[in-house]
């Protein structure tokens, strides 16, 4: 996996999570920063592995539990995949559209803002976000 961001995503980590109130332990700061310097979202097999590659000691019972903790607070989401597996990002500021390669799986971030829609919804309805994700092959991939 590579890093988008430098290593003050670490820092950032510590400083979104402290800033919850609530206990801020190891694997909770690690999880946060590795989805912080991520440049795709993650599947939870992809998390357990760079976590020990950098030899970070973790179960995936635990990590399960951390990403489910993230995603309740708001600092990370989840997309789900045409192959079922679902993938996680930290949550940004402002949307953004996913695009998932139908040959190789992997799920990537767009970065253009969040669609805009044309649409009247019924009285009593409010519009919070959209998720779009869009499919095809990426360039990495035979056509």
């Amino acid at each position: 996996m590579k890093a988008s961001k430098p290593k003050k995503s670490a820092l950032q980590a510590r400083d979104l999570l402290s800033g919850l109130g609530e206990r801020l332990t190891p694997m909770r700061t690690e999880t946060l920063d590795l989805l912080l310097r991520a440049e795709r979202p993650l599947n939870h097999h992809e998390l357990e592995k760079t976590l020990r590659e950098r030899g970070f000691p973790c179960d995936k019972v635990t990590l399960y539990r951390v990403l489910d903790w993230l995603v309740n607070r708001g600092l990370a989401h989840k997309i789900s995949g045409e192959d079922r597996v679902w993938r996680y990002e930290a949550s940004r500021q402002g949307g953004h559209t996913h695009f998932q390669c139908t040959y190789c799986g992997r799920v990537f971030c767009l970065e253009t803002p969040e669609p805009t829609f044309a649409f009247d919804l019924p009285p009593g309805f409010r519009y919070d976000h959209a998720e779009l994700k869009l499919q095809g092959r990426c360039p990495d991939c035979p056509n």
